[in-house]
């Protein structure tokens, strides 16, 4: 893995003698990588590390390399109910502290979910979830009952950059005629943690365009929805990969809608007889930088308001069963 510092681990003939020595096992690990990006930190680190150490209860020492005080400290109600001792920062700590058991490097299942076959106690999303409800103070382990009256709450996961859902303010608006209560959500509301995974444990369904910001669906009441609009490209099998089927293995409802071809920005950008619409299938032959770069770092979506009708009718009736 890439900007990921490599530890060797051997046996000295001479160890050097021991500074500190703990009564607790060890488990080594970096957050260098891609950490900074929810679903990285997420699906590289937060679940890897559950699984490792929840084990222990608690009673385990995290050694850190590529110590990044921010990531602690955002992540700090989720971390010290997985330890409770105080990190050691494996660069700048110079003594020699000496472990009975250690683990270097975490176990991984999946991309952003738990197999619990794979697991020496069984565990699944279902009780990484029960965590950060637990980290988070999260009222909800369920949604509400909605009866004809209850407007389902959306919330709206609005992007800026690329990607972004030009006319949200018509789906929002629509999304609201149809009888939603509609909640949008700038990128920089997820900034603060615990405030923000309260307003998504509050919603039923969580509404966005493909993108690390539906990993916030980590923080829906079980048997909540999470719709993911599919940019244009044949997307659908890496989207689903990355977003559906973590959706359902967190015990949630998962629903998709593909944009078409008037609803690209990619239109503005190229003729209607090139590959990009002709044959999209022969640009990810030419490898996924060219995919990244023509079909998901740059293209933006305008949802046909009237196409979307039908579709969000249907995901308030399935809402209500």
């Amino acid at each position: 893995m890439p900007n990921i510092k490599e530890y060797t681990v051997r046996v000295a003939a001479a160890p050097p003698a021991c500074s500190v020595s703990h009564s607790v096992p060890a488990v080594v690990f970096s957050t260098g990588g891609l950490l900074g990006n929810f679903f990285h930190d997420l699906s590289d680190v937060l679940i890897p590390l559950f699984l490792t150490s929840s084990r222990y209860n608690g009673e385990v020492q995290f050694v850190v390399t590529q110590y990044r005080t921010s990531w602690f400290e955002k992540y700090r109600a989720v971390l010290r109910r997985l330890s409770k001792y105080k990190v050691i920062d494996a660069d700048s700590d110079e003594r020699v502290h000496c472990f009975r058991r250690a683990t270097v490097g975490l176990w991984s299942h999946q991309e952003l979910g738990i197999n619990p076959a794979q697991h020496p106690t069984g565990f699944s999303m279902a009780d990484f979830r029960q965590l950060l409800r637990s980290a988070y103070s999260l009222p909800r382990e369920f949604p509400r009952r909605l009866g004809t009256g209850t407007k389902p709450r959306m919330l709206f996961l609005s992007r800026t950059k690329s990607r972004a859902l030009l006319n949200q303010r018509a789906v929002a608006a629509l999304a609201r005629e149809l009888g939603f209560k509609v909640i949008v959500a700038a990128p920089e509301a997820a900034r603060d943690m615990p405030k923000f995974a309260k307003t998504v444990n509050s919603c039923d369904l969580l509404m966005g365009v493909h993108g690390a910001g539906l990993t916030n669906m980590v923080f829906l009441p079980t048997n909540a929805t999470m719709l993911q609009v599919i940019p244009w490209g044949e997307l659908k099998y890496a989207c689903r990969f990355a977003y559906g089927d973590p959706a359902l293995g967190m015990g949630l409802r998962y629903l998709e809608y593909e944009v078409g071809m008037e609803e690209t920005s990619l239109k503005d950008q190229y003729p209607r007889d090139h590959a990009v619409f002709r044959d999209p299938l022969s640009i990810h032959r030419q490898g996924f930088p060219v995919v990244w770069s023509i079909f998901i770092d740059h293209q933006n979506v305008t949802i046909d308001v009237d196409r979307f009708r039908p579709f969000l009718l249907e995901t308030l009736r399935f809402l209500r069963q």
